[in-house]
């Protein structure tokens, strides 16, 4: 609650505007990789809604706030994706993709969506950490456009929405709404790690029985 606490205080002296600007900067960079929680963000931007907001125009300015989470978070994968799209793998000796994409993550990112399709976009939008690089070497993959809007657009329109929304209606109790998100996030990365422990397990097996 450290973080948080501390940018309500910064943002307390700001004006509605000013702060969905921000959110939306940080949103953006968050595709890029920044160690920032995604979630924490999208709920800082519906709590200060919630605290800025006139009570008579409320639902108004979180429907704002909603689309500005939604711009942040698609624009900011969408140009993951792009970047990977374009220059492959020729960013990945360069800074700051090496950092992103470097230590191997970018090859077992690789073979993990090779083996098993875009359905892992969907997913990853519930991974921190691994978004930036699987949307990155989705795009080194030639995954059609279309295709990854369309799971990483399905995430972000089932996660985005309920994390501002949720703190913008229980504002008074934004502290439980932190916590329950956490444990949402952490509960989804337990399903998708006992899934894909699973599917490497299927993928040894079969090629154990091949030989």
């Amino acid at each position: 609650m450290q973080f948080f606490d501390q940018a309500i205080a910064f943002f307390q002296h700001l004006d509605i505007l000013t702060i969905w600007a921000i959110c939306l900067g940080v949103l953006l960079l968050c595709g890029f990789g920044l160690p920032i929680p995604e979630d924490i963000t999208l709920v800082l931007c519906g709590y200060m809604t919630y605290l800025k907001a006139p009570p008579q125009h409320g639902a108004k300015y979180v429907a704002i706030a909603v689309v500005v989470g939604l711009i942040g978070v698609l624009v900011g994968d969408g140009t993951m994706f792009s970047l990977g799209l374009k220059f492959g793998t020729r960013l990945v000796t360069k800074w700051p993709f090496r950092a992103i994409l470097g230590g191997g993550r970018l090859e077992k990112s690789k073979e993990f969506l090779s083996s098993h399709g875009p359905k892992v976009l969907f997913t990853a939008r519930f991974t921190p950490g691994l978004r930036s690089v699987v949307f990155f070497t989705s795009g080194t993959l030639g995954i059609k456009l279309r295709t990854f809007l369309f799971y990483d657009g399905l995430a972000a329109m089932l996660s985005v929405p309920a994390l501002v929304l949720s703190s913008w209606y229980w504002g008074e109790q934004i502290e439980q709404v932190i916590e329950k998100a956490r444990r949402a996030e952490h509960g989804i990365l337990l399903v998708i790690l006992i899934a894909a422990s699973l599917l490497v397990a299927k993928y040894f097996w079969g090629k154990r029985k091949k030989v």
